[in-house]
Parts: structure tokens; sequence; C-alpha cells
């Protein structure tokens, strides 16, 4: 199968989403995708155990994409391998009253994973500039000084929370954070299929969702929005990768590959050695131990 390059999916330059394949055409069945699947997995799991006992660095995995992209399976798959104190994932919902009376930066704060840790937002601080842009009215619930109304919602607005954005994701990388940030490129018609699929199949009925359909319906909406917000935050420190989402089986493999090539870039990670003094009394510690 033909070698992943994280550069291939990487934003570096402005995009235009509707020319990007959501497709990525390799002479693969999905046996052997999984089976590379399951050996990334293996490694990134061993290379969190290491990363754990360096305790230095935090790596977090932003996944966006629209409804029936794959995301939740994604996630199962990709870190299934990793022991349950490594990985920790979020599912960011319609912020609650709570968090309503903080900035909308406030939870995802709260959420950022622990030295040696992998967090992972499934859904992230994005809906904040995809959802709120294209449902304008939610914005009114932050009771935001100076906005009064969805008339003072202006290009402006929007432009400062990617500034804002950008920040937050700019502090927490100089604190020790990897970010990741993952979209999840599906079609309009890959994603009629798997509605229907929810709709044929009785065991996956609970999934199906009328709120899916009206979503749906602000499809070219949607895209727009995720294409500005794309061009406006992808960064070295931060950087956007557009994954061809119509082949889930593809897309958990590529996703992981990229994870694990951008982790091999941390030269510096290893397991602590011991103690020098721990060292020089190796013999003593198994003298007292065999003697109990």
């Amino acid at each position: 199968m033909k070698s992943i390059n994280p550069d291939d999916f990487k934003v570096t330059d402005k995009i235009t989403l509707s020319k990007i394949p959501t497709e990525l055409k390799i002479d693969a069945d999905d046996d052997e995708k999984e089976e590379k699947l399951d050996k990334v997995s293996s490694k990134l799991s061993s290379f969190q155990d290491v990363m754990y006992a360096h305790n230095r660095y935090s790596v977090l995995i932003c996944l966006q994409g629209m409804d029936t992209s794959g995301k939740d399976s994604l996630i199962r798959e990709v870190f299934k391998e990793f022991n349950a104190r490594g990985v920790v994932v979020h599912s960011f919902k319609t912020p609650n009253s709570t968090e309503l009376e903080h900035d909308y930066l406030w939870r995802h704060y709260l959420a950022l994973p622990e030295k040696g840790k992998f967090a992972v937002f499934n859904r992230t601080h994005y809906e904040n500039v995809l959802v709120t842009r294209v449902h304008p009215e939610y914005i009114m619930y932050e009771n935001l000084p100076g906005i009064d109304n969805v008339s003072n919602i202006t290009p402006e607005f929007w432009k400062k929370r990617f500034e804002q954005i950008n920040n937050f994701e700019k502090h927490i990388v100089k604190n020790g954070t990897i970010v990741m940030k993952f979209f999840l490129n599906m079609s309009k018609e890959e994603q009629r299929k798997r509605l229907l699929h929810r709709l044929d199949n009785q065991v996956d009925n609970w999934k199906f969702s009328t709120g899916d359909l009206k979503e749906r319906e602000l499809w070219d909406n949607y895209m727009s929005c995720y294409e500005d917000a794309i061009n406006n935050t992808s960064t070295n420190h931060a950087p956007w990768y557009i994954i061809p989402a119509d082949d889930k089986e593809m897309a958990r493999y590529i996703v992981a590959k990229i994870i694990w090539e951008e982790m091999q870039k941390l030269t510096d990670i290893k397991e602590p050695e011991l103690d020098d003094k721990v060292k020089e009394n190796m013999k003593l510690y198994r003298e007292q131990l065999e003697k109990e």
C-alpha cells in the first residue's frame, strides 16, 4: 500500500474545500487498511507510555467534521491500544448554563491534557466559529458586551475569534502541548448514504436525528465556514490536516499515521534514567528484596 506522507494532507496555504478530494484512491482492501492501522496504533500506544514517563509534553488531537463523518469510530479504532490512563476523550455539546457564564474557550482550557497524556476533542473549540457562524443567534446566549442582536455580529467579530483561537493554541503549544487538527472531509453524497444506513439498520437507528437533516440543508454554508476557519487558523505550530473521509478505514489509518510521523519529530522524548544513587545501590536493593 502507498506510503502516507503527512505533508500531502497538511494545510500550508489557502485552500478551496470543493477542490480537495473526499476519497483517496489506493490499491488496498479493508483488511489491509485495518492491519496497517493496528500496527500504527500499537506503536502510538508504546510511544505514549514513554511520553508519560518523560512527563514534559502532552498531545491534543482535534477532530472536526460534518455529522456521520466518522469521528466516533475513528477515536475508537485509532486509540484502542492505548492504556486507559493515557488518553482522554472530550465530546463538546451545546454549552451548559455554567459554561455560558465564562468565555467560550474556558471549558476547552479545562479539558486540556495533562503532561504525558493525549486528549481528543471530538468537536472542538472550532464549533465557536462553525456552528455559531451558521447559526449566529447562538452567540446571543453568550451575553457578550456590545452584542445586543445578531446584526452586531460583523465579519470583524469572526476575525477576532480566529485571532483568539490562534493565540489560545500558540499559548498551549509554547507550554508543551502538541496540537494536531483534523478535518474529516466527507462528500455530501457519502453523508446521504450513511444517514440512510442509520435509518435502514435497526441497530443504528438510535444514531439518527432529524436535526441531521436540518443541518444537511445548510451544507454549503458549513463548507464555507470550515474553509474560512481552516484558512485562518492553520499554523506551523497547530496545523490543520484535511483527511479524505468517504472511506472510513482509510481515514483512520491516515490520521494515525500522521500522528505517528509527527510524534517522531520529538527526538527528546525518552524514558528517564534511574538516579545515579539508585544505580549504585541496585545490588543492595535486590538483596533486600530477596531476603523477604
